[in-house]
C-alpha cells in the first residue's frame, strides 16, 4: 500500500510519506550546507515524519480524506483527533537511538538528543529539555521514552519504504567507529564548547550550542513547510526553482552606482556625506565580521550602508542582504528608497521585500503555513522584532526564518534602539551568525551603544571587527547643524507653556516639530493648537495611525517644507529614528540621550541654516513609570545635562551616557524573568546551562569529563519571550485615500475582502498577497487596547478563529487613528 502524507483536494492527488521525507531531506540538507551540515540536515528531513508510516497515522489521514468509509472498522473521527496522532516521537526515536551509544565522552548521546529534538519538536516549537515545571522533570526523557503504543517506532520500521530505511542505513552506516553524520556535526559542536571540558559548561558555550539545535530546527520547520506548501500548490516550486540561489550582485551593485552619479553637491554635507559612502565602499572588501557605521543623522546612512552591503555580499558570495529596521515608521522609507536604487520593472522576481507586521498569531491555520513568509528574497527589510523573533520566540512560525541569516549581510539600523533586556541574548547570537554562519554584521548609528564593552561579559557582548568610517569625533564636528538648549525647569512645563513654545517657534521659523513620548501628549499639543494656527499647516503622527496613513501624512509634510510652506507637527518618538525630514525648529520632550540625538536629526537635517535650536523640555504631568527605557533615560541624561558638557551630541557625552546607562540596567541585560512567570531565573539561562535547576546534570558531568548534555528549557523560554515588554495584536483598518493608491496593489478594502472571503476553494497567491499588504494598514495594539475594542465590537475577525482582526470603519480618526471609541468629531486632512 502507499503511505500517505498529505493529500491535495483540487486534484484528489497524494504525496506519499515517502516522497515528502525525500524531498524535504533534500530541501533541509540544501539549508544546513550553510554551516556545512549537509548529512545533519538530510537524515532531519528523512526523518521528521517517519511517523506517518504508522497505521493510527494512515486511517487518520485517509479517514479525514474521506478515503475511508465511515462505516469501516479502521475510520476514526479526523476532526476530534486532530493534532492528537504522534507522528513526530518515533523519528526522534529512531535517529537518538541510532547515535546515542557513540564515543566515549558522550558524543553520540549529545548529537543524538540535539537531533532528536528537532524532530520531536516540529509542529510545536522547541520542547523543554528540563521542565520549567520543576515536578516534571527531563521533558526529553520523558517524550524519549514514549512507548511503542504511543509512539510506533518499531511498526514504522516494518511499514516504511526500503529506499528510505536504505537511505537511512547509508547515513547512519560507521566509518573509523562512527558514522560520517556524527562526525560532521561534532565538527561544528566542538568549537562551540571551548577547548577543554572545564569550560565546555560557560554560559556562553551552553547558549551557543543551544543556539546551533535552533538553527538546525530552522533548517527543518522551513523544508517542511516548504515542501507541503509547494506540493499544495505546484506553481509555488515552479517559482522557486526558477529563481537563482545566488542573486547576481553586479547587477545591483550597477544599479545603485548609477543612481549615487545623480547626487549633485548641493552644499558642504553633501561632500561629507560622498566621503562617508566612499569610505563604506573601500571598507566592503575587508573580511567579515561585526563592523560600526557610526555616523551624524543626516550623514546618509541608507546609501552607505547599502553600498557597504552590495559590495561585501559580491566580495564574500553572501545569499542575502537584511536590513533591520527598529521602527515599522521608517521601513516604506527605506524600502522606498532602496527599491528606486535597485529594482527594475522588466525584473522577473523582486529584489526587495518589506515585512514588518505580525498579522497571524502563532496558532497557524493550513492555510498561513502555506503562505508564510521565510525571508528568501536577495534583500529584506524587516524590523528588530521580527529578527528578535526569529531568533527567540516560541512556536515554529518565526523560527523557520532563522537559516536564512546565515551567510548574510545584517545591516542594523539605530542599533541604539535594542531592547535592554535582550542584549546578552542579542549578542551572543549575533556572534554566532558571525563566527559560525559566514555573516557580517553592520551597526549603524549616531549614538552607538557599547555592546562590546558589557559589565557583565561573560553573559556575551559582541566582538567587533573594526569601524567603517574614519575619524569619527572630526565627523560630528563637520556635521554639528543644531545646538542642544536645556530648558528643563523644577516645575515642568505645562500644556499651555508648550503649546506657546511650539507656535512662537513655529512663527519665527516656519517650521517646528515637537517630540513627545505618550500618545496623548501628542494628541492634547494637536488640539491646543488646533484653533491657533491654519489646520493645512497642522499634522498629528503616532503608532495609532496605520503605515498607510503615515505615509501619506509625511509626504505632504515634505511636499510643504521642500516648498517652503509653514508645518506644525506633534509626534511621538516614531518620527526621530531614521525618518528622512528637515525642520527648522525642534522641541523634544526629556527622553534618553540618544532620543535627543535622534531628534535632532529631524532638525537642519539639511544644512539650510547656519545653526538651529533643539529644545528640551520637561512637561509637568507626564506619567512614564510603565516606560521603562524612557523613565531610566530621562535621570541618566539629566545627570549628563549636570555634568557640564559643552555638546550634548559629541560623542564623548553620548559614550558616558551610555556608560552610566549600562551600568545602571546591567542587571536587566539578560532577560529577566519576571516573579509572576514560572521560572525566577532569566531567559539566558533557560537557553543556556540552566545550572538552577534541580534536575540539571552538567556539573555531574562535568566533573566525569563528559560533553555536557542540552538541558535548556527551550519552549519556556519561546512563551516568556516578547520582543517588546507586551504583546501586541495586529489591527486591520479599513484605511482608504486617494494618495495612497496603487494600481499594482491591493486597497485596504481588497485587502479585508480577501482575508474575509468563504470561497471554498482556496487562493492561497491572493491570500498570501493580502497578507503582505494587511501589514501598510495594521495598527499594533497592546492588550488593554484589545480587550477594549473586543468589548466595544469595534473589531472582528476575517474567519472563525483565525485570529486576524480588522476595525470598523467608524472607530478610525482622520487625524489620531485607531480609537476604542466612535469617532464623532472629524480631525480631518485634507487627504
Amino acid at each position: 500500500m502507499a503511505f500517505i502524507a498529505h493529500h491535495r483536494d483540487t486534484d484528489l492527488q497524494v504525496q506519499t510519506v515517502a516522497q515528502h521525507l525525500s524531498e524535504t531531506g533534500e530541501l533541509c540538507r540544501f539549508f544546513a550546507k550553510k554551516l556545512n551540515l549537509e548529512q545533519t540536515g538530510l537524515i532531519l528531513g528523512l526523518l521528521h515524519d517517519f511517523g506517518k508510516y504508522s497505521q493510527a497515522f494512515q486511517n487518520y489521514i485517509q479517514s479525514a480524506q474521506g478515503l475511508i468509509d465511515p462505516d469501516d472498522v479502521c475510520f476514526v473521527d479526523a476532526k476530534a483527533n486532530k493534532g492528537k496522532i504522534d507522528h513526530a516521537t518515533a523519528g526522534a526515536q529512531y535517529l537518538y537511538e541510532a547515535l546515542k551509544n557513540y564515543g566515549a565522552l558522550g558524543q553520540g548521546e549529545l548529537c543524538g538528543q540535539l537531533l532528536a529534538l528537532c524532530i520531536a519538536s516540529h509542529h510545536s516549537g522547541l520542547i523543554d529539555v528540563l521542565a520549567a515545571d520543576f515536578n516534571k522533570g527531563n521533558v526529553f526523557d520523558t517524550r524519549i521514552q514514549k512507548p511503542e503504543d504511543k509512539a510506533h517506532l518499531q511498526e514504522c520500521r516494518n511499514n516504511a519504504d526500503p529506499e528510505i530505511i536504505n537511505r537511512l542505513n547509508e547515513l547512519l552506516k560507521p566509518t573509523d567507529g562512527a558514522p560520517e553524520l556524527l562526525k560532521e556535526l561534532l565538527q561544528k559542536i566542538f568549537p562551540l564548547l571551548g577547548s577543554s571540558h572545564e569550560t565546555a559548561n560557560t554560559t556562553i558555550n551552553s547558549f551557543n550550542v543551544g543556539f546551533l539545535t535552533r538553527f538546525l530546527f530552522s533548517c527543518l520547520i522551513d523544508a517542511d513547510r516548504l515542501n507541503s506548501a509547494e506540493f499544495s500548490e505546484p506553481r509555488r516550486l515552479q517559482e522557486r526553482l526558477s529563481r537563482s540561489v545566488m542573486p547576481d550582485w553586479n547587477i545591483a551593485i550597477t544599479r545603485l552606482e548609477n543612481k549615487l552619479t545623480t547626487f549633485s553637491i548641493r552644499n558642504p554635507i553633501d561632500t561629507i556625506r560622498r566621503n562617508i559612502s566612499l569610505d563604506c565602499l573601500k571598507k566592503a572588501q575587508e573580511k567579515q565580521g561585526i563592523y560600526s557605521l557610526t555616523v551624524p543623522t543626516g550623514g546618509g546612512k541608507t546609501y552607505a550602508s547599502l553600498r557597504y552591503a552590495l559590495h561585501h555580499a559580491k566580495q564574500h558570495q553572501c545569499e542575502h542582504v537584511f536590513y533591520i529596521i527598529p521602527f515599522t515608521s521608517i521601513i516604506e522609507q527605506n524600502a522606498q528608497v532602496i527599491r528606486e536604487a535597485i529594482e527594475h520593472p522588466d525584473d522577473i522576481h523582486p529584489w526587495v521585500l518589506e515585512h514588518h507586521s505580525s498579522i497571524e498569531p502563532e496558532y497557524q491555520t493550513w492555510q498561513s503555513k502555506i503562505c508564510a513568509e521565510n525571508w528568501d528574497t536577495p534583500i529584506v527589510i524587516t524590523t528588530m522584532v521580527q529578527f528578535l523573533e526569529a531568533l527567540f520566540s516560541g512556536g515554529t512560525k518565526s523560527v523557520r526564518r532563522l537559516h536564512q541569516l546565515a551567510n548574510s549581510v545584517l545591516i542594523f539600523d539605530e542599533i541604539q534602539t535594542l531592547p535592554i533586556n535582550c542584549t546578552h541574548l542579542f549578542c551572543n547570537a549575533l556572534n554566532f551568525l558571525v563566527e559560525q554562519a559566514n555573516s557580517t554584521a553592520l551597526l549603524c548609528t549616531a549614538t552607538q551603544p557599547l555592546l562590546n564593552q558589557l559589565d557583565n561579559n561573560e553573559k556575551g557582548q559582541l566582538t567587533l571587527t573594526g569601524e567603517l568610517v574614519s575619524n569619527v569625533s572630526t565627523l560630528f564636528d563637520d556635521l554639528k547643524r543644531v545646538h542642544i538648549e536645556n530648558c528643563c525647569k523644577p516645575s515642568g512645563w505645562s500644556l499651555n507653556e508648550i503649546t506657546d513654545l511650539a507656535i512662537k517657534q513655529f512663527e519665527l521659523t516656519g517650521s517646528c516639530l515637537t517630540i513627545v513620548n505618550t500618545k496623548q501628549w501628542a494628541q492634547n499639543l494637536y488640539l491646543s493648537c488646533q484653533n491657533k494656527i491654519d489646520t493645512d499647516a497642522l499634522f498629528h503622527l503616532s503608532t495609532n495611525q496605520c503605515p498607510a496613513h503615515r505615509k501619506v501624512i509625511l509626504a505632504k509634510i515634505r511636499q510643504r517644507l521642500e516648498n517652503n510652506q509653514p508645518v506644525m507637527c506633534f509626534s511621538t518618538q516614531l518620527i526621530e529614528a531614521g525618518v528622512d525630514i528637515d525642520f527648522a525648529s525642534v522641541i523634544r520632550f526629556l527622553a534618553g540621550l540618544d532620543s535627543i540625538a535622534q531628534a535632532a536629526g529631524r532638525c537642519n537635517r539639511n544644512g539650510k541654516q547656519a545653526t538651529a535650536t533643539v529644545f528640551v523640555v520637561n512637561p509637568d504631568n507626564e506619567n512614564t513609570n510603565m516606560l521603562t527605557d524612557i523613565d531610566k533615560g530621562k535621570t541618566i541624561t539629566e545627570r549628563i545635562m549636570s555634568e557640564g558638557f559643552d555638546d550634548l551630541l559629541d560623542p564623548a557625552a553620548m559614550a558616558r551616557y551610555f556608560y552610566y546607562y549600562f551600568f545602571e540596567r546591567s542587571d536587566d541585560m539578560d532577560y529577566p524573568c519576571k516573579d509572576s512567570q514560572k521560572n525566577t531565573t532569566s531567559l539566558l539561562a533557560l537557553l543556556s546551562n540552566n545550572k538552577s535547576h534541580p534536575c540539571s546534570l552538567n556539573d555531574e558531568r562535568g566533573k566525569q569529563h563528559k560533553l555536557p548534555h542540552l538541558e535548556q528549557s527551550f519552549m519556556e523560554a519561546g512563551n516568556i519571550f516578547k520582543a517588546i515588554d507586551a504583546p501586541t495584536q495586529a489591527i486591520i483598518v479599513d484605511y482608504q485615500s486617494s494618495d495612497e493608491h496603487d494600481d499594482d496593489q491591493l486597497t485596504a478594502a481588497d485587502t479585508i475582502a480577501a482575508l474575509c472571503s468563504k470561497d471554498k476553494l482556496f487562493d492561497a497567491e491572493l491570500y498570501f498577497q493580502a497578507l503582505k499588504q494587511a501589514q501598510k494598514y495594521s495598527v499594533n495594539v497592546f492588550p488593554n487596547v484589545l480587550e477594549k475594542l473586543l468589548k466595544t465590537q469595534a473589531i472582528y475577525e476575517t474567519q472563525s478563529g483565525s485570529g486576524i482582526y480588522c476595525l470598523y470603519e467608524q472607530y478610525y480618526d482622520d487625524a489620531f487613528g485607531l480609537s476604542t471609541e466612535v469617532v464623532t468629531t472629524s480631525h480631518f486632512y485634507s487627504c
